[in-house]
């Protein structure tokens, strides 16, 4: 099943990639619904690299869901469409979830950028239930985007 949510953020598109490249706002956008503790390496690097993460993940810290992968690559398109268009990918897996495929957009657009949320979940016979949680999740996520951008980028 798929999941897809757009935002439009009042930033700039390449603003907004810097931070999304950051863990610091993977824990800040996740906050609190899902917790995700490093298992390999121990601990996140300040940006990620294309490689692949272990993590533990918990829903609000407090309710274990089993380890996950976190599979990060990145893609520039820009010079496919003209304006700043870059992808970044987390092609993940997990006790729960056998495919956990999200990619996320960052667009140029008017006063801003439009950011997006598509991920595609296999989670066998629980599949209706981690696509409705990733539903309400990535709506989350985008909330806590918009209020990053209004404070100026403030982590609080």
């Amino acid at each position: 099943m798929i999941v897809e949510h757009s935002t439009h953020l009042a930033c700039p598109p390449e603003k907004c990639f810097r931070e999304l490249k950051t863990t610091r706002l993977f824990e800040f956008v996740s906050w609190p619904i899902v917790r995700f503790d490093p298992v390999d390496p121990p601990q996140f690097p300040r940006t990620w690299e294309e490689r692949t993460y272990l993590v533990r993940a918990s829903v609000f810290g407090l309710i274990p869901v089993g380890r996950q992968r976190i599979d990060i690559t990145g893609r520039n398109r820009s010079g496919e469409t003209r304006s700043f268009f870059v992808e970044l990918r987390d092609n993940g897996r997990g006790t729960l979830v056998s495919k956990w495929d999200h990619v996320i957009t960052v667009r140029e657009a008017d006063t801003g950028c439009l950011y997006t949320d598509r991920v595609e979940i296999e989670a066998g016979l629980l599949t209706p239930l981690v696509t409705a949680f990733a539903w309400c999740f990535y709506r989350h996520r985008q909330r806590r985007w918009r209020q990053l951008v209004a404070s100026g980028f403030v982590y609080a």
